[in-house]
């Protein structure tokens, strides 16, 4: 029998918290530890402190010696040139060799992705959507990412930055969007658009609010304040739905999915959020396509990311093997 792989290291870079963690060849996290990006800091300090978790990972999930380490993070980015060029939610990023610094730093292989991307690979592999030929990732959290498994095999796109199901327009001439165009559907989905939407809806409502007595509006307080009945938390929050609704219809028209895969932090509000979005997507969607689609959350969790750049990291290890 062959020898079990060495574990790898995992980087999640999201615009609101890093994620580090060892990761075995079973997709089990070991090790894990999360703290503020801090993104204001810049790329430098930032990416120091993203080191610094990553030996101090090591150190807690006492595996040994790591055989590569893989990097998820939201784009745009040049994965084969293992570059972050811009990403949306990472002011002044331009252009940061982080494979090249992350190898630097440990010493092994490192491979970057897309983080919605990556997510989708770790679903596949290790969580929902495991053996599904046809599976879409959608991440609602600080943006709105996606990512998607075509015939068995990861779709990156010419580019390598298919995927951004996060810029699907759901309302024309809608709010204006990081992107540059307006309506999509990152900013009537995303935490960081439930919390602004949120806090303009208290400041123009003619009804009370449990939600006027909170100093910041967070997505979360959104979410438990609609479920309690608050009539302009509620607004906010079948708006989210519907546009939800509205992306993930056209994506299943489009690719015809066994399965619609939806994380990060949105989506800890659970039934409040994939009940509705279900119902809807089998309601609007054409037949057979809305019929043969479940929609489920992570089954990951909130490692997602992190586990999806850890497969993306036994992958390199593989393909280094063969050469």
């Amino acid at each position: 029998m062959a020898d079990s792989p060495r574990p790898v290291l995992a980087l999640d870079i999201g615009g609101t918290k890093l994620a580090v963690a060892v990761v075995s060849a079973d997709g089990r996290t070991h090790g894990l530890t999360v703290e503020p990006t801090r993104k204001e800091e810049g790329p430098d300090a930032v990416l120091r402190r993203l080191f610094d978790m990553g030996h101090r990972a090591m150190v807690t999930a006492g595996l040994g010696a790591i055989s590569a380490v893989g990097i998820s993070c939201g784009g745009p980015l040049d994965a084969r040139a293992g570059v972050l060029i811009s990403p949306l939610h990472l002011p002044g990023w331009v252009n940061v060799p982080i494979v090249e610094l992350a190898q630097r730093e440990f010493g092994v292989p490192a491979v970057l992705e897309n983080d919605a991307t990556a997510a989708v690979l770790g679903e596949h592999r290790y969580g929902a959507a495991r053996g599904a030929d046809i599976a879409l990732y959608l991440t609602v959290s600080t943006g709105v990412g996606g990512g998607a498994i075509v015939n068995g095999r990861l779709h990156r796109g010419a580019a390598g930055n298919g995927g951004e199901f996060g810029h699907i327009v759901v309302r024309h001439g809608g709010r204006p969007c990081l992107c540059g165009r307006n309506g999509c559907l990152e900013t009537y989905a995303s935490g960081t658009s439930i919390a602004a939407r949120a806090t303009e809806a208290v400041a123009a409502a003619t009804q009370p609010s449990m939600l006027a007595a909170l100093p910041v509006i967070r997505g979360e307080d959104v979410s438990s304040t609609a479920l309690a009945g608050d009539p302009v938390a509620t607004e906010v929050w079948d708006e989210t739905v519907a546009t939800l609704v509205d992306a993930i219809t056209d994506l299943v028209n489009v690719f015809e999915p066994n399965v619609v895969v939806l994380g990060g932090g949105v989506t800890r509000s659970g039934a409040q959020l994939l009940d509705p979005v279900r119902a809807g997507v089998l309601r609007d969607a054409m037949a057979p396509a809305g019929a043969a689609a479940r929609v489920e959350l992570a089954g990951l969790g909130d490692e997602v990311c992190v586990v999806g750049a850890a497969a993306l990291a036994f992958d390199r290890v593989q393909e280094d093997a063969r050469v």
